[in-house]
């Protein structure tokens, strides 16, 4: 008499809406059962892709053959057995060996003959075939998608996925929180610890609900570069002022600490000059390791009874004293006058500097051209190929901003200096 163990198994990865889930597959297989005469023992079920070894049902399955505990298996299809060549093979050779007598399938004949384990080797491979097409479709599809620069995945932060258009959009409320951070972070104001609380207060959180962990329009995918169609969240250069700052906090020289006002300014009461230090303060609940910059006489020239400031109170005193200088009516009109010539001098520089942008973004497009058809010849390797590819997509962002920079800025200093005289 032969005891069957019913395995069940429904993926959460299988796109296929003909695959039944679990509860159907059991129903279905009480039927089968019933009708064939089937004594079944136990019903196994798992959610777990089979495309690879190791689901831990599926091996307790093995066991339980192996061990004599049963002696038949009755599944809805092939396929929920095996997707993989490893598990497959466990299966033919757990049949070879005797301690497999009887495999049952409402969707599939099989019997254990070498006809039935010849077309049983059929169906693993068609299934192994299924799972790996269907990887190299998905491949496909995310190259394709990149390669016409169209965000490949799950939207980025300061994005959001577009269902409608399967593109990504600017999500405002994040990408103004990224701006910021940005902006901030490049000129020193934010350190780590102050994005990672704006984007807190903001309800930005991990999906426990805590605090995120931090550690352009180019695209990099498999090592590659591309030039993505979404609209830019920040500069390329802002970006590389960041990285520029990041080298600079986490990776510092050694005895190079180096503070805004030292070297030109003196105590005002005995002459000597001024230094500086930094003072760090830990808040635990809140922004973490802060630091501080005082600054102070150094007393060199004798006894001073100026005590420590910190930098924004001296920052306002320098506004304080520059405040107060001024200049006389004859004086501003001259310069406004200077300026404007200055300002016709600079509109004919912008014409000649963008005409010499735009020859130069040309010439790199046709570079761009050229590099594509060697590297479709075979006379370049992928590695050579995608390194100058990347070189080139870089200079390319800097001309474009470059050109959207003079084309945007114009004379827009003129008015401001015109207020201030």
């Amino acid at each position: 008499m032969i005891k069957y163990i019913a395995y069940c198994r429904k993926s959460t990865d299988e796109k296929d809406k003909q695959i039944m889930s679990i509860d159907q597959q059991i129903e279905e297989l009480k039927i089968f059962a019933e009708r064939e005469k089937l004594e079944i023992v136990e019903f196994l079920t798992e959610a777990q892709t089979a495309k690879i070894p190791g689901r831990p049902v599926f091996n307790n399955l093995v066991k339980f053959i192996e061990k004599g505990f049963a002696n038949g298996i009755v599944s809805w299809h092939p396929d929920r057995l095996a997707r993989n060549s490893i598990d497959g093979g466990k299966i033919i050779y757990l049949v070879d060996t005797g301690k497999l007598q009887a495999l049952k399938f409402p969707s599939f004949w099989f019997e254990n003959t070498p006809q039935g384990k010849f077309m049983l080797s059929i169906a693993f491979g068609q299934s192994k075939y299924y799972v790996d097409n269907l990887s190299e479709n998905v491949k496909r599809g995310l190259y394709f998608k990149v390669r016409r620069g169209d965000w490949p995945g799950y939207a980025p932060f300061g994005y959001k996925n577009d269902r409608n258009t399967r593109k990504i959009e600017v999500d405002s409320k994040e990408a103004r929180l990224v701006k910021i951070a940005f902006r901030k972070f490049a000129a020193g104001e934010f350190s780590m610890a102050d994005i990672r609380n704006l984007f807190f207060r903001n309800g930005i959180k991990r999906k426990n609900g805590k605090t995120l962990h931090l550690n352009h329009g180019l695209m990099v995918y498999h090592g590659e570069t591309y030039e993505g169609k979404h609209k830019q969240l920040i500069t390329k250069k802002l970006f590389d002022k960041v990285q520029e700052v990041l080298k600079a906090k986490y990776n510092p020289r050694p005895h190079t600490n180096a503070f805004a006002f030292t070297g030109f300014i003196k105590c005002g009461e005995c002459n000597s000059a001024i230094t500086a230090e930094k003072h760090f303060k830990f808040y635990p609940r809140t922004r973490g390791k802060v630091d501080y910059t005082y600054y102070r006489c150094t007393k060199k020239s004798g006894n001073c009874s100026q005590k420590y400031i910190s930098e924004e109170k001296l920052k306002e005193q320098l506004r304080e004293i520059a405040g107060k200088v001024a200049i006389s009516e004859k004086w501003a009109d001259q310069l406004i006058a200077w300026a404007e010539k200055d300002v016709e001098k600079e509109s004919g520089q912008a014409k000649v500097e963008l005409t010499k942008l735009k020859q130069e973004l040309k010439a790199l497009d046709q570079k761009l051209s050229k590099l594509l058809d060697i590297f479709l010849d075979e006379t370049v390797d992928t590695q050579s190929y995608q390194k100058k590819k990347n070189e080139f997509l870089e200079k390319q962002q800097i001309l474009k901003e470059k050109i959207e920079e003079i084309q945007k800025k114009g004379s827009v200093w003129l008015e401001p200096l015109k207020e201030l005289g």
